[in-house]
């Protein structure tokens, strides 16, 4: 029994650093394109691309009918049975239907352009910036599709390759716009990224999977239970975009594109960068907690199991990112962007309790309640969306990284207590301990950070991140074979 519950320590360990690790390559990638363009464009640019691209996210959102994620289960089930013809002609459903949200996406960007622009500016007419995108969001639907099938079919090596393939190429693709260009090479630059992305995914899919042009009524019948499967997710999905779109057009409406571009860098640099950790629960996680979900027993094993490590491997990151800020925001950006440093820190908190809330979040995808996903979704974004209205008119732009840690608290609540009640999970002590010991080192450095600026910061800090880092270790290697195996790598 101990030799098993050792080994599913280590599938999580070893799932969580191999998809963590591509998306660290891309997030290293994705800094290099940020750092011209906060060079190149100031704060301004990258608020103004902010606003273009929720604006994407929330056409594409509204438009895509779910296919990446209701044409999984379906066309997963075909492969795992070696139906061959089956998983062919299914693959024909969802290239039909991918087209059908291509289009869709299209038509729907063009006509709610006037809105957006009416929604996000006090000044000038953008409306055809945000009708230009109407081709990004349709060649997004595509990838999509696309996506869909090399996930189904466990092409998951083609899947880390694209991301990598697309975030050098939007940097070769972008920089070359924002330099010639300025502010009007940003749309371009969007839609540029948006096909190389599309292209570098048809490559890969028709290459497993030729494009057979024969479509048929009966196709879209067949995807009919596909649509209906992913619409709660897609609405889902669309509130958060709709509620990013918003708290964007609110900071540029209320302050400028200044304090959007510094929202969009401070919650870059703590969302994307816990990422890291938070990459594998989609790919890994969540398929196994799917075919345990209807056991309340290993559900709970499971989840928490996940939370453990992903708590562990996160906390010592924290403090490295909170204590690293000051350095890197001027290093990855500009010193203009220094103002984001308080409100990135306060942030940096939020992590501590999305890392306890995303498993059991996930419970309530793997039972496929696609309801009760959508409102507990929903409750999240309204709180998010109040909190950043009220902090950044009471207290400026740290008000905002104050919001996003006050939401994560409320979701924690929200969606531990509607698992508690729903399905019978019940937390640890064993991670309540964690967690107490961890987050308390993380509010001790974030003190530190707001209390002290010169050689004691960095001393302070630097005890710190030691005492989290060594905590971490001693409680993996209690729990895993990871020293051992390092050792047999070391003397081989």
């Amino acid at each position: 029994m101990e030799e098993k519950r050792n080994e599913s320590y280590n599938h999580v360990l070893k799932y969580t650093w191999i998809f963590g690790g591509v998306q660290g390559i891309v997030i290293l990638i994705s800094l290099v394109r940020n750092k011209f363009m906060a060079l190149l464009l100031g704060a301004g640019g990258i608020g103004f691309n902010a606003l273009l691209v929720s604006a994407q996210n929330f056409a594409s959102q509204c438009t895509n009918m779910g296919i990446s994620f209701g044409a999984v289960p379906r066309l997963s089930d075909y492969y795992e049975q070696q139906r061959q013809d089956m998983l062919d002609y299914y693959i024909q459903v969802i290239r039909l239907w991918s087209l059908i949200a291509s289009l869709l996406g299209f038509v729907f960007c063009i006509v709610i352009s006037p809105l957006i622009n009416d929604l996000s500016f006090t000044w000038g007419n953008h409306t055809l910036h945000y009708a230009m995108l109407a081709l990004a969001v349709a060649m997004i639907a595509i990838t999509g599709g696309e996506t869909a099938i090399l996930k189904a079919t466990r092409r998951l090596g083609s899947l880390a390759r694209i991301q990598i393939y697309t975030a050098v190429t939007s940097v070769f693709l972008s920089v070359p716009l924002y330099y010639f260009f300025e502010h009007s090479g940003v749309v371009p630059a969007i839609v540029l990224i948006a096909g190389m992305s599309m292209l570098t995914t048809i490559l890969y899919s028709y290459r497993c999977y030729p494009l057979r042009l024969h479509f048929s009524r009966n196709q879209l019948k067949e995807g009919a239970g596909m649509v209906k499967l992913g619409l709660s997710f897609v609405l889902a999905a669309a509130i958060g975009s709709a509620a990013e779109m918003l708290i964007r057009a609110f900071l540029n409406v209320e302050g400028s594109l200044n304090e959007v571009g510094l929202y969009n860098v401070g919650y870059m640099l703590t969302i994307t960068y816990a990422g890291i950790v938070f990459s594998s629960m989609e790919t890994d996680y969540f398929p196994r907690l799917s075919a345990v979900s209807k056991d309340i027993v290993k559900t709970n094993e499971m989840v928490n199991k996940q939370m453990e490590v992903s708590l562990l491997l996160l906390s010592p990151m924290l403090v490295v990112l909170l204590t690293a800020l000051p350095i890197l925001v001027p290093l990855l950006f500009s010193a203009e962007f220094l103002p984001v440093v308080s409100m990135a820190q306060v942030a940096v908190l939020a992590m501590y309790f999305k890392v306890l809330s995303m498993p059991i979040a996930y419970v309530t995808l793997a039972r496929s309640y696609s309801l009760s996903y959508l409102l507990l979704e929903t409750s999240y974004f309204v709180v998010l969306v109040t909190a950043i209205v009220v902090g950044f008119r009471t207290w400026g732009i740290w008000g905002t990284g104050l919001a996003i840690v006050i939401a994560h608290v409320a979701e924690l609540m929200i969606v531990g207590g509607y698992a508690y009640w729903q399905y019978h999970y019940c937390c640890t002590w064993t991670i309540v301990r964690y967690a107490m010991i961890q987050m308390l080192i993380g509010f001790i450095a974030y003190a530190v950070s707001c209390l002290t600026d010169n050689w004691l910061y960095w001393i302070t800090e630097a005890a710190l991140i030691l005492i989290s880092t060594a905590y971490s270790i001693y409680i993996l290697r209690q729990k895993t074979h990871l020293w051992e195996a390092l050792m047999r790598k070391f003397k081989t």
